[in-house]
């Protein structure tokens, strides 16, 4: 069975899971929903009788006898929606501009090149002439979706790649009516688009599902426009929560038993109650094909995105001014956490809600405004969610002591500032390398020779990296600057062993060290050895 990959934090990229997640994720112009589940009850009652769980919380005694009610009641209200695209010749060599709705360097941006290079190759599935992105009127192509209407005003919601670039939206209800829409607003961060289109009669509409309460095991219903074959209905099951798929900074997607495909992009997942509780958006894949695990942005996320846009047509976030990365055992051990939670600070932003509150390099952030922080999606997502001049609570961890910190929060601009330094090509090697090295690391003054070979301007202190054992275990590598061990800088060779040193007479287990790298600083656990 395929895994996504673990997560993956924006301080520490990792090339080769970030080159597997472009095999294996299709970001929708597909869709999300096949749900298929043959042999559910068998499983469900061999679990049950396993794990001797009472008959009263089997989740197989909640499933209906048909889906056909259900659908009824709410295909009605779901849409197709059709998108026309200015097209931009450009030479075949050459790489084109980004992919609609994706930032450049996305995951999704280059499964979606390939992925479309080769539908087009093929003249769109199974042979045939219509698709996500077909070939229209000379000088424009056309993007076929799904949606949803929320509203009887004729509001209607769509994934955001879906629409963006174009210069003419159609929406079509299930009997056949065409109508043009006009875009309220997008968010590409979430990948969510509000559309509003003009009707003489209220029109259907579906409501919002509190997808906080959707638990993993529930059964689901999908209705959407694969392949531009108009209403399809498939049904299924949900088989996870939160899961990150690296497409953004605020991914908690529903994962779904669902064959997804092309056209479904945009398409409401529906409870059995009639209610939304999802916006099917992506795939997971290792050919570009269904293997049954697709996700969608659930409803509580998608809710208050779309009353923002509804409001003013843009959406606005709250900014607290900080990078973090993620608490690893290791730096759990090294700064004293039990387990591995929390959102480590490794840089604060000059003049920020967080400079201005006294965050430092190092803190561990532990809840946000009494929430919990128990990964880095955690924090984004509450950050954001804030309003600006909101005033919250930061419980965070200090120098192994737990103190609690007020921020008033500002308003995330469209180009929010970020730390800035001097970036070098870490290159070369320092001279007056001392002969013993540090658990592995091989170190030298970062003296002005050293900063001339190296690129290194003169506000950074610290001490280089200029080779490693091999058997080192920590996640440096040459050219490196050392800027702290623990709690304190250091700037020759013998301060970081008397850090080290003076750490393994207190028993600890692991060291924190701040980094510098080409301008970016990062933390790592040093691990200790008796």
């Amino acid at each position: 069975m395929t895994t996504l990959p673990p997560a993956q934090t924006e301080r520490q990229p990792q090339t080769q899971r970030q080159g597997r997640l472009r095999r294996t994720v299709a970001a929708l112009l597909l869709g999300s929903t096949v749900l298929t589940a043959p042999a559910l009850a068998g499983w469900a009652a061999s679990q049950a009788q396993q794990n001797a769980t009472p008959p009263a919380v089997t989740m197989v005694q909640d499933a209906p006898a048909s889906f056909a009610d259900l659908a009824a009641k709410v295909s009605p209200a779901v849409v197709n929606i059709a998108a026309t695209q200015e097209a931009k010749a450009e030479p075949k060599a050459q790489r084109g501009p980004g992919v609609p709705g994706f930032p450049p360097g996305s995951p999704f941006e280059e499964f979606f090149r390939q992925f479309q290079d080769q539908m087009n190759r093929n003249g769109g599935p199974n042979g045939g002439d219509q698709d996500d992105q077909d070939q229209g009127p000379r000088g424009k192509t056309g993007a076929l979706g799904s949606g949803f209407i929320i509203d009887p005003a004729g509001y209607v919601v769509t994934n955001n790649h879906v629409i963006d670039g174009a210069s003419e939206i159609t929406v079509t209800l299930q009997d056949g009516t065409a109508m043009p829409a006009k875009l309220i607003g997008r968010d590409a961060k979430t990948d969510l688009a509000l559309l509003k289109v003009k009707s003489d009669k209220p029109l259907p509409a579906v409501d919002w599902a509190d997808s906080d309460k959707t638990r993993v095991g529930d059964w689901v219903m999908a209705v959407g426009n694969p392949f531009g074959l108009g209403g399809t209905v498939t049904k299924g099951i949900v088989s996870a929560r939160g899961r990150d798929i690296h497409s953004g900074p605020y991914d908690d997607y529903f994962q779904l038993d669902a064959a997804i495909n092309r056209g479904n992009s945009g398409g409401p997942t529906f409870d059995l109650s009639g209610h939304v509780i999802g916006i099917n958006t992506a795939i997971y894949s290792p050919n570009g094909g269904s293997v049954g695990i697709g996700f969608a942005i659930p409803a509580n996320l998608a809710k208050e995105v779309v009353a923002q846009l509804k409001e003013s047509g843009k959406v606005e976030r709250g900014w607290l001014g900080v990078k973090i990365q993620e608490v690893t055992p290791d730096i759990a051990d090294s700064v004293g956490l039990p387990t591995a939670k929390g959102a480590l600070v490794a840089d604060v932003t000059a003049d920020s809600p967080a400079q201005r509150a006294g965050l430092h390099q190092g803190d561990v952030v532990l809840s946000y405004a009494g929430k919990p922080v128990n990964n880095l999606r955690d924090l984004t997502r509450n950050v954001a969610e804030t309003k600006a001049g909101d005033t919250v609570d930061l419980k965070i961890l200090r120098d192994g002591r737990e103190k609690t910190v007020p921020v008033r929060i500002d308003r995330l601009s469209d180009q929010p500032q970020v730390a800035s330094a001097d970036t070098g090509n870490g290159k070369g090697s320092a001279e007056h390398e001392e002969v013993a090295p540090v658990k592995g690391l091989k170190l030298a003054p970062l003296d002005r020779a050293a900063r001339k070979r190296l690129g290194i301007g003169d506000d950074v202190q610290g001490v280089v990296v200029t080779g490693l054992s091999s058997s080192v275990e920590v996640p440096v590598r040459p050219g490196d600057v050392i800027e702290r061990v623990g709690d304190t800088e250091v700037k020759s060779p013998a301060d970081v062993r008397h850090q080290v040193t003076e750490a393994e007479k207190a028993g600890q287990k692991a060291l924190l060290m701040l980094i510098n790298r080409q301008g970016n600083e990062s933390f790592v656990a040093l691990k200790l050895k008796a």
